[in-house]
C-alpha cells in the first residue's frame, strides 16, 4: 500500500510540475472570467450563454489536460524506461497503472476546482443588455492570478523550489481567496451580502464535468499503454465526438432492438448524461440525486476502461 501511495503522489506532483498543465489551468480560468465580461446580444439569454460557454471551456480544457497528462505519465515513462525501472522493484503492473490513474485524477480535481471558481464568478459577472461589465471583479481576479505567479517566482528564486508546481498550488489558494473577496462587494464597489448573484447550480454542473474528465482520463490512460500522445489525442477526441452523438447514432437504434447498436451504445461514453447545461435555464435545478447516479455511471465506466488498460499493459514490452 505504501508503494501505491508513493507512486500516486509522485505521479500527481509530476503532472502539476508540467508547464502545459499550468498553462491550461491559467488560460482556462482567465478566459472563463473574460467570457462573462462580453456582451452577447442574446435577447435576454446573455447570462445563460455565458454559463454554457464557461462549462464548454471547462470540458475542453479538461480533455486536453487529461490526454496530455496521461501520455506524459505513462507513454513517456514507457519510452524513456522509467516504467521499467519502477516495475523492477516489488511493484506490480496493476499497482503501477492504478496509482498513475489516481495521480491523474487528483490533478484533474485541481484543474476543475480552479475552473469551477472561475465559472461561479462568471455566473455572477454575466449580464444582459441592461447590465454592464464587472470591471472590479475582473481586475481583482486577474490580480490574484498574477499574485499566484509572483508567489511561485518568490519560492523558486529564494527557496529554490519548483516554479510550476508551486504556482499551481498558489493559484488554487489565490483563486479561492479572490472568490471570497470578490463576493463581498458589488460591481459598483459597495459591500453586499456574500455571494449575491452566484448561480450555485454551476457546482453540480462542474462536478458532472469532473466525472466526464475522469472517464476521459481512463480512456487516455488506456490509449497511452500502447500509443504516443498524438495518437491518444486523436482517438480520445474521436471518442469524445462519437459520445456526444451516441444518442442520435446508436440510442434510437438500440431502443428499436438492433443488437450491434446496443453494443456500441454501451461501449461509447454518453457525455450527454454529464452535460447538463440545459438545466441552467430559468427555474430549473440539478438534483444531487442525479449527481450520485452519474458518479455510479462514471465509476462503472472507469472501472471497465481500467480493466482493459490493465489487460493491454500486462503483456506490453517495456525494455
Amino acid at each position: 500500500m505504501r508503494q501505491f501511495a508513493t507512486i500516486a503522489s509522485n505521479a500527481f506532483m509530476e503532472l502539476i510540475r508540467q508547464p502545459v498543465f499550468l498553462l491550461i489551468m491559467t488560460s482556462s480560468a482567465v478566459f472563463a472570467v473574460f467570457l462573462a465580461s462580453l456582451p452577447y446580444f442574446g435577447f435576454g439569454d446573455d447570462p445563460k450563454l455565458a454559463k454554457d460557454s464557461v462549462l464548454a471551456l471547462m470540458l475542453l480544457a479538461g480533455l486536453l489536460s487529461a490526454v496530455l497528462s496521461a501520455s506524459n505519465s505513462v507513454a513517456r515513462e514507457i519510452r524513456t524506461g522509467t516504467a521499467l525501472a519502477v516495475l523492477a522493484k516489488p511493484v506490480g503492473r496493476s499497482q503501477f497503472l492504478l496509482a498513475k490513474y489516481l495521480g491523474l485524477a487528483g490533478a484533474l480535481v485541481l484543474l476543475t476546482y480552479v475552473n469551477l471558481i472561475a465559472a461561479l464568478l462568471a455566473s455572477r459577472m454575466a449580464y444582459d443588455a441592461y447590465g454592464s461589465t464587472d470591471w472590479l471583479g475582473l481586475g481583482f481576479f486577474y490580480a490574484f492570478v498574477a499574485l499566484a505567479y509572483g508567489l511561485g517566482a518568490f519560492s523558486n528564486y529564494f527557496l529554490h523550489r519548483p516554479f510550476v508546481s508551486d504556482t499551481v498550488l498558489s493559484l488554487v489558494g489565490t483563486a479561492t481567496l479572490a472568490f471570497g473577496i470578490i463576493n463581498c462587494v458589488s460591481k459598483e464597489g459597495r459591500l453586499q451580502a456574500w455571494a449575491a448573484g452566484i448561480d450555485w447550480r454551476m457546482v453540480p454542473a462542474g462536478i458532472l464535468i469532473l466525472f466526464a474528465l475522469w472517464m476521459l482520463a481512463g480512456l487516455a490512460l488506456l490509449c497511452s499503454t500502447r500509443l504516443e500522445m498524438l495518437s491518444s489525442l486523436a482517438i480520445c477526441s474521436g471518442l469524445f465526438l462519437l459520445g456526444l452523438m451516441s444518442d442520435y447514432l446508436f440510442g434510437r437504434r438500440a431502443e428499436a432492438g438492433s443488437w450491434w447498436a446496443t453494443i456500441l451504445y454501451a461501449m461509447l461514453p454518453n457525455w450527454q448524461l454529464l452535460w447538463v447545461a440545459d438545466a441552467l435555464g430559468e427555474g430549473k435545478t440539478i438534483p444531487w440525486g442525479y449527481v450520485g447516479k452519474a458518479l455510479g455511471y462514471a465509476a462503472a465506466y472507469v472501472g471497465a476502461v481500467l480493466a482493459l488498460a490493465l489487460a493491454l499493459f500486462e503483456d506490453r514490452e517495456l525494455a
